[in-house]
């Protein structure tokens, strides 16, 4: 027999780690007839996606973690004053923008209150930079291919707490409408072909993800299509000739810069890592970006994987700030580790005797390398490979230590080796930018007891509209 809803009124008091409303509800206690008729008058806490403190919302009961029910949101039934009316249709459905409901003055409280419950005790924290305007700020995003059981297609992001089902995307605010337009396009082109959707349990099918992205300050656009390695699903060239001609319709007439168009091969197979084989199917193999650091513009070239800062105007923000917050001089060596293309590494050689990359994205680093030259920056030098590995080696080729060291790692951290290896180089100023203050708050207590303090904690909005934070922490000798 099928279950009863359990539907319950929770009263929202605060936020959890995932920007959801958190609050506690009694069984029989509310307006609502008990789940299962159980009325025990018990007190129960419960997560309920899209609300916020102050707020009273009926939510339908799902599973029970760590002593919180988790829930999905059914009604808010007494709004907070702070709620507001969010742009995007797709909102509540798509788990992206957690925040767009709530004023932008108080998602950088609750932003600044998260550093200051991370680092408590470790040294003042300085007020968030906000980003303005807080719309259509990032330079890339990612979509993907989906088909049900009925065989309906979709193109598009993620539904929240789905477990990848995926929703047609019509418009999304935090990207150009360019982004809308071509996915639009891309889904008229797949409903003309016979094509399916990649289904990874089975290994079958040929679409997986669409990549969308631009240079903001130069016009720039790249749209590439990543599809199956797997023989029998290979798109034949009249398809791959008139995906292009899809996106050149679409994108073309309202573009400033270049147009690059690529396909990507991601092959999978049992007990083999996955490889990953690109074609460049038309216009430049790059896009172009500019960046003002101080009183130099910089350009830098992107190739479709590589990794670039999402945020283009805060990114000048972070990259200024960091160099300042460094206090590089004429004489000094610097470490840009974790490095992508070479954005930082290039800003600091504007003002170091040498600098030194490290990048285990060998495209990156040919970007960087790329970069450099474009640049006219002599002074940097880039390495592929793993962070901790390439410092162990140079350590053991005697090059001179670094008096500088840049780290932006990836979401995951500094591991420990690369940790004890950036501990060996024992730099004077260790500049830590992080897109998850989480993890970057437990890497520092092993540099705090190596006799390191800290100097500077400055969070930056990065992602506005998302629960996620950008954050700073230079560490001194």
């Amino acid at each position: 027999m099928k279950k009863p809803k359990r539907i319950v009124s929770v009263a929202i008091d605060s936020l959890s780690d995932e920007g959801n409303g958190l609050g506690a509800f009694i069984l029989g206690g509310g307006e609502l007839p008990p789940p299962n008729g159980k009325a025990d008058g018990a007190r129960r806490l419960a997560e309920v996606p899209f609300t916020l403190p102050s707020e009273q919302a009926n939510a339908l009961l799902l599973s029970k973690k760590r002593g919180i029910y988790r829930t999905l949101l059914e009604e808010v039934t007494h709004p907070s004053p702070q709620r507001i009316a969010p742009r995007c249709l797709h909102f509540t459905l798509c788990g992206g923008c957690r925040w767009q409901h709530m004023e932008y003055g108080a998602q950088l409280s609750n932003k600044q209150k998260t550093i200051e419950k991370l680092f408590q005790d470790l040294g003042k924290i300085e007020p968030i930079l906000p980003c303005d305007p807080p719309w259509a700020y990032r330079n890339k995003m990612e979509f993907s291919f989906s088909q049900n059981a009925q065989r309906e297609r979709f193109l598009g992001l993620m539904i929240a707490g789905s477990r990848g089902k995926v929703f047609n995307l019509t418009e999304c605010h935090l990207v150009d409408p360019w982004f809308a337009a071509c996915v639009k396009a891309v889904r008229q082109w797949w409903g003309e072909t016979d094509l399916e959707a990649y289904h990874p349990l089975k290994n079958t099918g040929s679409l997986r993800t669409l990549t969308v992205r631009e240079g903001q300050r130069t016009g720039d656009r790249m749209v590439f299509l990543t599809v199956s390695g797997t023989p029998e699903y290979a798109l034949k060239k009249h398809q791959i000739d008139s995906f292009v001609a899809f996106v050149k319709e679409a994108v073309l007439p309202v573009m400033a810069g270049e147009l690059s168009v690529f396909m990507r091969i991601q092959q999978v197979a049992k007990g083999s890592p996955t490889q990953f084989f690109e074609m460049h199917l038309d216009g430049p193999d790059h896009i172009r970006e500019k960046l003002q650091i101080g009183e130099k513009t910089l350009e830098f070239t992107v190739s479709p994987t590589a990794f670039f800062q999402p945020n283009t105007r805060q990114a000048e923000k972070i990259y200024n700030l960091a160099l300042e917050l460094a206090e590089i001089s004429s004489n000094e060596v610097v470490y840009d580790l974790y490095c992508g293309t070479g954005i930082l590494a290039l800003c600091a050689a504007q003002k170091a005797a040498e600098v030194v990359g490290i990048e285990i994205v060998l495209e990156a680093v040919l970007d960087a390398e790329q970069n450099g030259k474009r640049n006219g920056c002599d002074n940097a030098q880039f390495i592929g490979g793993d962070v901790g590995t390439v410092l162990q080696r140079l350590h053991e080729e005697g090059r001179r230590k670094p008096d500088v060291v840049f780290v932006d790692p990836p979401r995951a951290g500094l591991d420990p080796k690369a940790i004890g290896e950036i501990l060996k180089l024992n730099p004077k100023r260790i500049v830590y930018v992080s897109c998850n203050p989480k993890t970057q708050a437990g890497n520092i207590p092993p540099f705090l007891e190596k006799g390191y303090r800290i100097a500077v904690i400055q969070p930056i909005d990065q992602f506005p509209q998302t629960i996620h934070c950008e954050n700073i922490v230079v560490l001194t000798l």
